[in-house]
Order: C-alpha cells, then sequence, then structure tokens
C-alpha cells in the first residue's frame, strides 16, 4: 500500500506548486533550431507547460530562441534574463533553476554529461536522438539508466517514429506474424546535405566547429549517427534487438572540401542478426538526388512498408493500408512523456535509444575500419569521444582529425 501511495504522489510531488497548479517548468539545453522546435512542441502538447530556463553556447543562438518562443507562446515562455544562461557549464545552471523537465537538444556529444547531471538530480528528461558519439557515451547513457529506473524518472527521445499511430500499428502487425518470418530489411535515409556556415574572423577554430557541428565526427557520429538513427531505430525495433554484426562501405564523393569537416557523405551498412535475417541500411546527403526516407520489411509471407510520416501498408496474411493523414508525432512524444509521468508510470526510453545509437556507432566503425564489426566490439571499444567535451573554452586548440580510411583507420 506504501508503495502505491509513493507511485501515485509522484506527479504531485513533482509537478504541484503553492498555488495548487499543475504547472510543469521546463528548462531547454541547446536552444539551436531543433531545441527550439522541441520547445515549442512540448508547449503545444500539454497546457500546463512554461518554458522556465534556457541554456545555451552562444548568446545570439538564445536570444532567437527566447525572441521566437516568447512570441508565439505570450507568458508560457517569457524568460527572465537572470534564468538564460550562457556557456559551457550553461546546462547545470539550467537543471539547477528548478525545472521539472529537462530538454536535452545540444549536438550529441554532450548528451552523456548532460543527462547524468539532469537524472543525478532527479529531473525527468526529453532528449534529442542521437544520445551519444562513441561506445564511452552509450555506457554513461546506460549508467544513467539504471538511475532513471533508482529515482523513477521519466525519459523520451526524439525517435518520434515509437510515437508515430502509422509506425507503431505496423510494428503490431509486423510482430503478431502478418508477413511471416522476417528475412531482410531495407533501411533508407537519402537526403540533401546540410549546408555550412561560413567562417568570421573573429570565430576560433572550436566556435567554427561548433556552429558547424554537423560535419565533425566528434561532435556529431557522422550521419548514421546524427541522423540516420532514425530508421536504425526502427530496424532494432522491429528485429527486437540489436544485430550481431555489421559490414559497411562509405566514403566522401560529392563533399570534399576542407570546410566538410571529417565526416563522409555516403555510407551502406550490412547488418547481420542472429537468425541469418540480414538488413540492408544505406543513407546519404547529396544535393539534387532522389530522396527516400523509408524501412521495408521482407518477411516469408509478405512484406511492409514504413515511409516517413505517411505512407504505410503491410501485404501478408492480411492486408493494411490506412490513410494519410496522422497527428504531429512531435508534439505526441512529449504529450506522451507529460502524460505518463502525470499517471505515475514514467515512461523511460533510455536504453532503447542508447542501444539504437550504438548499433548506428557500429556501422560508422565498420565503414571508417572496413573491417567487420561486432556489437561486443562496439560495446566494448574503448574509442571516447566523450573526454574532448570536458573544460572545453574558446581557446581550445583545433581538432585536426583525418578523414577516415578504411584498411589504415584502426579499429579501437
Amino acid at each position: 500500500m506504501a508503495a502505491t501511495a509513493a507511485v501515485g504522489s509522484l506527479p504531485v510531488a513533482l509537478f504541484a506548486h503553492a498555488q495548487g497548479s499543475d504547472r510543469i517548468k521546463v528548462g531547454l539545453v541547446g536552444c539551436g533550431g531543433r531545441g527550439t522546435g522541441a520547445a515549442m512542441d512540448c508547449l503545444r502538447a500539454d497546457e500546463g507547460v512554461v518554458i522556465h530556463a534556457l541554456g545555451d553556447i552562444f548568446q545570439d543562438r538564445l536570444e532567437a530562441s527566447r525572441n521566437g518562443l516568447r512570441e508565439e507562446f505570450k507568458d508560457r515562455a517569457d524568460v527572465p534574463p537572470e534564468r538564460c544562461f550562457i556557456g559551457f557549464d550553461a546546462y547545470k545552471r539550467v537543471i539547477d533553476s528548478g525545472v521539472d523537465l529537462v530538454l536535452l537538444c545540444t549536438p550529441p556529444a554532450f548528451r552523456p554529461l548532460h543527462f547524468l547531471y539532469a537524472v543525478e538530480a532527479g529531473k525527468h528528461v526529453f532528449m534529442e536522438k542521437p544520445v551519444a558519439v562513441c561506445p564511452e557515451g552509450v555506457r554513461m547513457m546506460l549508467r544513467g539508466d539504471e538511475i532513471v529506473r533508482q529515482k523513477r524518472l521519466g525519459v523520451v527521445a526524439g525517435t518520434q517514429y515509437r510515437h508515430h499511430p502509422g509506425y507503431i500499428e505496423t510494428v503490431r502487425r509486423i510482430h503478431d506474424g502478418q508477413i511471416g518470418e522476417i528475412r531482410a530489411m531495407y533501411a533508407y535515409y537519402n537526403a540533401a546535405s546540410p549546408g555550412v556556415k561560413p567562417r568570421q574572423p573573429d570565430w576560433s577554430e572550436m566556435v567554427y566547429q561548433l556552429r558547424n557541428w554537423l560535419f565533425y565526427t566528434w561532435l556529431a557520429g557522422d550521419q548514421p549517427v546524427e541522423q540516420f538513427v532514425h530508421n536504425i531505430d526502427v530496424m532494432m525495433w522491429v528485429m527486437g534487438g540489436p544485430p550481431k554484426s555489421a559490414i559497411a562501405v562509405g566514403g566522401r564523393q560529392v563533399r570534399t572540401a576542407p570546410e566538410y569537416g571529417d565526416v563522409y557523405d555516403h555510407f551502406a551498412i550490412e547488418y547481420e542478426y542472429p537468425n541469418g535475417a540480414r538488413v540492408l541500411a544505406m543513407c546519404r546527403q547529396w544535393d539534387n538526388t532522389a530522396f527516400r526516407v523509408s524501412n521495408t520489411v521482407v518477411g516469408s509471407e509478405g512484406e511492409a512498408v514504413l515511409e516517413q510520416f505517411t505512407r504505410f501498408y503491410v501485404r501478408g496474411k492480411e492486408r493494411w493500408e490506412p490513410g494519410s493523414q496522422w497527428p504531429n508525432p512531435y508534439v505526441l512524444e512529449h504529450r506522451n512523456l507529460i502524460q505518463s509521468i502525470r499517471k505515475g508510470e514514467p515512461l523511460n526510453e533510455t536504453r532503447q535509444i542508447a542501444e539504437s545509437t550504438l548499433a548506428a556507432i557500429m556501422g560508422r566503425m565498420a565503414a571508417y575500419t572496413g573491417k567487420v564489426v561486432t556489437w561486443e566490439q562496439a560495446l566494448n571499444s574503448r574509442l571516447n569521444l566523450v573526454e574532448r567535451t570536458f573544460n572545453l573554452t574558446y581557446d581550445t586548440p583545433a581538432y585536426h582529425d583525418p578523414v577516415p580510411v578504411p584498411g589504415k583507420t584502426p579499429l579501437i
């Protein structure tokens, strides 16, 4: 009985205030486009949400976010200057400012550090994907998962497909056996390239890389990790767990200039599962080329297609082809998190997104090295890029990582 009462009182203890309201104080860490979008989605998800604090490395990004939020949501996003924090330690000051829920939306290199600090402080978390750029970061996330479970915190990741009714129903039908035994899967994220922000005269190398973080593996993880993790996460969801091994190819064919950092512009990864099923995963970022973001699942008795937000079908023992009108999954993920906390049954997606992130890292490692990489090798790898996120200042010397060369780049 005591345990039941404690669970039932959880939302009140976390979200109720002296005036008896159900207001939820939210802090945003990382005020770029995705962070500001996540804050807006959170505000749309629940009328009780208010933005309480903002934090970023750069003043101009914070001010743009603050102005945009205040313009659309007025009093619910009117953050006073004393709760706007700048610098590499801004995340601590946001988390310590009295928030109930924190949105972690910086470049993913910082996610493990910020997540551990947040959950150790007992805060609920929404965090953007991916959640690490290296195996050490993944292991930090898994340690954080233990804290989340002990403290009964709510954690949701920015993998919107997990909250999209079309994806949920399609995967349910696959798991119910409507296409028979899964034999293969095809995953694609073929898209255009993000743009480069031109170097300014007053920028240090560190500032330049932070402004162009998508092009640096230590900050973003490269495309399989930063972007393709969405579809790799669907692979993990459908297959019910991690692959046995990965082999891959990749390189720089279009984005070859120095301003594109050290990342590749295309990858093709084959994941092998213990039952012999294989997943071909292809991603690239080339302008003026065909766009495709989808997953196709081939079974012994049919196939299923999950295409980004709009097109779904199952053609097997039963035929299911719904329409294309769906609620906004970017809002649903926040609504589901908040409602789960209010009910005293907080969602916890930490382990699933940590494992999907590791599968993406595993594919990148296979492409960079030209080696077959097993799940155990990836999980236990000594590759540690998290150290670079400690004690950074604008005067830190440039990180001149060479572009990986398969057959020469070592598997660490």
